[in-house]
């Protein structure tokens, strides 16, 4: 029911309060913030544990103080993107504003990329499935089971075990081979500039 203010009556507008403004990353720091975060988490589980805290964490309001600066990146992600460059273009791609290319254009510059980022990937990076099942097979998760390994999804009610469909097997960093850098090597020179002399 819409109640309206009886005739003659004065209306006193009351300005709402302005919540205060949420820092804001563009999208390639963000980017650059999750690979980087992701190649903590697979390697580092004290760091996995937090970022997992910190998802379930209460927000907190703005600090009156300078935010601390933030943790550098570790060298093995910076070197491991370098690579993804310098392979396939990765940064190239994700840095050039696709909006206004044709989608077969942008398919065909994809293939590239993911071509050459594959390649390098599998150079450097061993990666296995979760599951050795097939997508779309039933699986049965017993009680106790690694929370980091399994996400669930659906309607998830209850204590294990659970049954359900693999939706996606997921994925697993076990070895990462990088070449060792000899000398001064400044990691967050992901690709030099080039400069044609003549």
């Amino acid at each position: 029911m819409l109640v309206r203010p009886r005739a003659g009556a004065t209306l006193r507008v009351v300005p709402a309060e302005t919540p205060p403004e949420e820092p804001f990353l563009s999208l390639f720091p963000r980017f650059w913030l999750a690979f980087a975060a992701f190649f903590r988490i697979v390697f580092d589980g004290r760091f996995a544990a937090r970022a997992r805290d910190l998802g379930n964490a209460p927000r907190l309001a703005p600090a009156s103080q300078p935010a601390a600066p933030a943790t550098p990146a570790p060298p093995s992600a910076l070197q491991l993107l370098s690579m993804l460059q310098r392979e396939g273009r990765l940064v190239d791609f994700l840095q050039q504003d696709i909006t206004a290319f044709p989608d077969a254009e942008v398919g065909a510059a994809a293939r590239v990329v993911h071509d050459g980022c594959r390649r390098a990937l599998r150079s450097h990076v061993r990666i296995e499935p979760v599951f050795v099942e097939r997508e779309g097979a039933r699986v049965e998760l017993a009680s106790g089971f690694d929370a980091d390994e399994v996400k669930l999804v659906g309607d998830v009610r209850g204590q294990p075990p659970y049954a359900g469909v693999l939706r996606h097997r997921g994925w697993r960093a076990t070895k990462l081979e990088l070449p060792q850098v000899v000398g001064r090597h400044d990691a967050s020179v992901l690709a030099p500039a080039e400069v044609e002399l003549g």
